[in-house]
């Protein structure tokens, strides 16, 4: 507010001071002149009616000789003060009218209104840095999800776009650089209420200051960015409590696990889809020789996800110049075709196309399938308006950078125990991911269940008398009867539970390790923080240390500020939140007998107990 006001009078100090004068000049006429009171004798105007005479007729709203009629010295004199008070009044409406449409006092005006509102926000909301793609995709999905939004963008030209966008609450804007960290403070990054920062900018290197800026100012907030350089992305691994996410290299891991591990990309792209959706797919990209159009940023990963999983490959980029070690497979070649051919188009079992152009992408395509039509051909997708022409090439797999993004943003902010167990899944080899893929077909068939977290927290009314040391230990399985009928079932899937460590706090560093259920041979794999296998197989770790157990058997008690994650149907989430608000539900589950409510009831319970 400070900056508009001094704005204002530092544009506006010399109309206001011509009008001040033209007005001072109007009065004082009027007060020397002298008039005749209604029986003819000399009459002088105050400085109160002069006012008021000049006030009404300056403005134009109307004229009138009070108290008593005009002399001719008189009128001519209002005649004179009108013409200086309609120049005076042109002369500042028009400096206002200039002022308002003044870069600088646009820009102050907005400033200053969205501290104000960004001030009044008393409901968790996110800061996003940069609405290109990739931020307005992930935007649209989080104002699905009923997420307030802050949006901090330096282009105008993409901040007007948002006036048009159907947005269920209309998200705060401001058009400024995010690096600044005078930005950053404005956006709210260290209210209670901010939840998470994404920096998604175009630029790695303002990605990187936003990150770091954001860490610098307040530690608590949650920081994902979008970085593609691989220096950035290590910068940013060495400063910590940064989600880096690399979408070139994402990609690549993807197409790594289906030649290495396919049942882990199956459980990640079931557990990550839309609930309620179908069961996407496996991949089941073909074994052998690949041909690699473009070895930059997205190329390089590919190659190295290609040779790991045991695949040859040979790359063309008549725009780069390979290292040492990737001379050999490496080729620069000035056309497409010949480039093509250079790789082995006639022998390979897939071609992608990942140059930095949809033109050329679309030219590789079709030179590939016209050398060898049997080959998988996977597409690089830049620009979003080429989705026609990329969806008409009718490729095996299309890389598209806003999607991917979405899928791990909504990941990491939905459910962060999700990104963990899936990392878990990873680690194991395939053995995790089976096993749950066959239990999640178990309880859902063909559809994507929906994916939540479950917090035992002891301050919950429902589970606070089953989470202390007197109570009756709460298990796993007893979340999966329903709070309605413990003869149901509840369509659910325990995924992980997250141990807190003594801190209290769940505990993410070091290598989780896995419990199996009851009754099978039990393997766990040692790692710093986490806890040790329960030798009589019950899949509890030792008191007092941290753990990340996954699918945990139904056995396993429950303590407090333990973390469940579950995969269930719709409307299962709702069921399970009973437990938490109502001590009701548990007693239910447990004898089968609907708990006494009220105070009289409870007191006639407990006499006919001993009784029982």
């Amino acid at each position: 507010m400070g900056d508009v006001l001094f704005l204002v009078l530092r544009r506006l100090r010399v109309p206001l001071i011509t009008l001040l004068v033209v007005y001072a000049v109007s009065v004082a006429g009027l007060v020397a002149i002298p008039g005749v009171d209604g029986d003819g004798r000399p009459w002088r105007m105050g400085y109160f009616h002069a006012l008021y005479v000049m006030s009404y007729t300056a403005t134009t709203i109307g004229f009138g000789e009070i108290p008593y009629p005009f002399t001719d010295a008189q009128r001519l004199w209002v005649t004179v003060a009108i013409y200086l008070s309609v120049i005076g009044w042109a002369y500042t409406l028009g400096s206002v009218f200039a002022l308002s449409q003044d870069p600088t006092f646009r820009a102050a005006a907005s400033r200053s209104l969205f501290l104000r509102r960004v001030a009044r926000l008393r409901e968790p909301y996110c800061v996003i840095c940069g609405y290109g793609r990739s931020g307005t995709e992930i935007a649209r999905a989080l104002d699905d999800l009923r997420v307030r939004l802050v949006i901090v963008e330096s282009d105008p030209t993409r901040v007007a776009s948002i006036a048009v966008q159907p947005f269920s609450v209309a998200p705060l804007v401001l058009v400024a650089d995010a690096r600044r960290p005078e930005v950053l403070r404005d956006a709210g990054i260290a209210k209670a209420e901010c939840r998470a920062v994404l920096a998604m900018t175009g630029d790695d290197e303002a990605n990187q200051t936003i990150a770091i800026g954001t860490r610098v100012l307040d530690p608590n907030t949650q920081v994902i960015a979008r970085v593609v350089d691989p220096v950035m992305h290590a910068n940013l691994a060495e400063f910590g409590g940064v989600h880096v996410i690399n979408p070139f290299h994402t990609f690549a891991l993807n197409v790594g696990l289906d030649f290495a591990a396919p049942a882990v990309l199956q459980l990640e792209e079931w557990l990550t889809c839309a609930p309620g959706a179908d069961r996407p797919e496996p991949l089941r990209l073909p074994r052998g020789h690949w041909v690699l159009a473009g070895y930059g940023r997205f190329g390089r990963p590919l190659a190295a996800a290609l040779g790991a999983s045991g695949q040859s490959w040979q790359a063309f980029d008549p725009h780069f110049v390979p290292p040492d070690e990737a001379e050999d497979r490496v080729h620069a070649r000035g056309g497409t075709e010949d480039g093509l051919r250079a790789a082995g188009i006639e022998r390979a079992v897939g071609v992608i196309a990942g140059t930095d152009s949809d033109t050329v992408n679309l030219a590789v395509v079709k030179m590939a399938r016209r050398a060898n039509p049997a080959a998988a051909v996977i597409v690089r997708r830049n620009k979003a308006y080429n989705q026609a022409l990329i969806e008409a090439a009718e490729p095996t797999l299309t890389f598209v950078q806003s999607d991917l993004m979405l899928h791990e943003v909504l990941q990491s902010l939905t459910t962060p125990l999700l990104e963990r167990f899936l990392e878990l899944a990873r680690r194991d080899g395939g053995v995790l991911a089976r096993e749950a893929c066959d239990r999640l077909d178990a309880a859902f068939g063909a559809r994507v269940p929906g994916v939540w977290t479950f917090d035992c927290d002891p301050a919950q009314p429902g589970i606070r008398q089953a989470l202390s040391e007197g109570g009756t230990p709460l298990r796993v399985g007893e979340l999966l009867l329903d709070p309605r009928d413990p003869a149901v079932r509840l369509a659910a899937v325990p995924l992980m539970l997250s141990r807190a460590a003594p801190s209290g706090r769940p505990t993410d560093t070091g290598r989780p390790q896995r419990w199996l259920p009851p009754g099978s041979r039990a393997r766990a794999v040692e790692a710093p923080g986490a806890g040790v296998l329960d030798r009589a197989g019950t899949g509890l770790p030792e008191s007092g240390r941290g753990a990340s157990i996954a699918l945990p058997p139904e056995s396993t008690v429950l303590a407090p500020g333990d973390r469940v994650l579950f995969a269930g149907a719709p409307g299962v989430e709702a069921l399970q939140r009973r437990f938490l608000l109502d001590p009701s539900p548990i007693e239910f589950v447990r004898t089968g007998v609907e708990p006494a409510r009220g105070w009289l009831f409870r007191r006639l319970a407990a006499r006919a107990r001993p009784r029982t």
